[in-house]
């Protein structure tokens, strides 16, 4: 068990180094650099030369690499250019809990729409609930994020009024307020995992309800609903945990879209606006923020095997 730990800690180590490198390195090669940002249209070379000496961008970067290493792992992500902030305090304190929120509540909204949908479609295979439910999450899955969330804008925030169209209200400052806010930007980044847990669970469901055991449970005159909740679901879990744990790195990249069309103050914005001024510490730190997430969130499916499936405990 204790080497296993060791293991995996590892390999979540090395899997940080190596998207810490490849994330710096592709920035350094990025076309423009902050230091034109910061002085604006006319400056004399004197005035460059020093601001780059003082941002330490004259320096190779495996140089620059190393030193930002240093610093980072010490907890002192350096100061914003533009905002003068502390990026730890930027990214940890102020976006991170933003993005935290609009995925949990896409998620949420994924799994109620996804899994009931799917099991309906496996029931009635072949019948016009399936159809409709497989062309539904084939058009959810198409659909591009950021088309959707201008669609729903202009017909539910601008056409009705319903919802507002941007900014952001903190839930847990006032619930439903947030949620209110955080509604269109959720079912946007929702509509392509509850399309995929959808199908995901129609396919795993329809394999399982032909297995001899749900012959048998369902010879001893137990009731449809059980042996669906309880004894066929048991076995869909597996298939439908590792989707949806491979696929939520893949919702804070849509996050970054959805963010930026509903102008949310998270990860994705921070990094967006970062980009656009070539602010290097900053996308830095939202990408290891979404690198450690990612790797989190795949050690904790990792864990659920062993809970969904006593059989791998016995393995150990």
């Amino acid at each position: 068990m204790f080497r296993s730990f060791i293991t995996k800690f590892l390999q979540t180590l090395l899997v940080l180094l190596i998207v810490s490198i490849a994330a710096f390195w592709f920035l350094k090669m990025a076309p423009g650099d902050p230091v034109t940002m910061l002085l604006g249209s006319e400056f004399s070379p004197q005035a460059y030369a020093k601001l780059t000496h003082e941002l330490g961008l004259d320096q190779p970067v495996h140089v620059q690499y190393i030193q930002w290493l240093e610093r980072f792992v010490r907890g002192d992500w350096g100061i914003s250019y533009v905002t003068r902030d502390n990026i730890f305090k930027q990214a940890v304190l102020q976006a991170l809990p933003v993005t935290l929120s609009l995925t949990a509540l896409s998620l949420l909204l994924a799994l109620l729409i996804g899994i009931p949908a799917g099991m309906l479609a496996a029931l009635y295979r072949g019948k016009f609930v399936d159809m409709a439910v497989s062309s539904l999450s084939v058009i959810g899955s198409a659909f591009p994020s950021f088309y959707l969330g201008i669609l729903l804008i202009w017909v539910f925030g601008v056409a009705l009024g319903w919802f507002p169209t941007m900014g952001f209200v903190r839930p847990w400052d006032d619930l439903l307020s947030g949620l209110h806010h955080l509604a269109l930007p959720a079912i946007t980044l929702a509509s392509y995992y509850a399309g995929l847990i959808a199908i995901t669970t129609r396919s795993s469901l329809i394999e399982v309800l032909e297995q001899p055991f749900i012959k048998a449970v369902r010879a001893r005159g137990e009731p449809m609903w059980r042996v669906i909740c309880i004894h066929a679901m048991r076995n869909v879990m597996m298939p439908l945990v590792t989707v949806i744990g491979l696929q939520l790195g893949g919702l804070l990249r849509g996050a970054v879209m959805t963010e930026v069309v509903f102008a949310i103050p998270g990860l994705g914005m921070m990094i967006t606006t970062a980009v656009l001024s070539r602010e290097y510490g900053v996308v830095q730190a939202g990408v290891m923020l979404t690198a450690l997430f990612f790797v989190l969130v795949n050690l904790l499916v990792d864990q659920t095997y062993e809970f969904l499936d006593p059989r791998l405990r016995l393995r150990r």
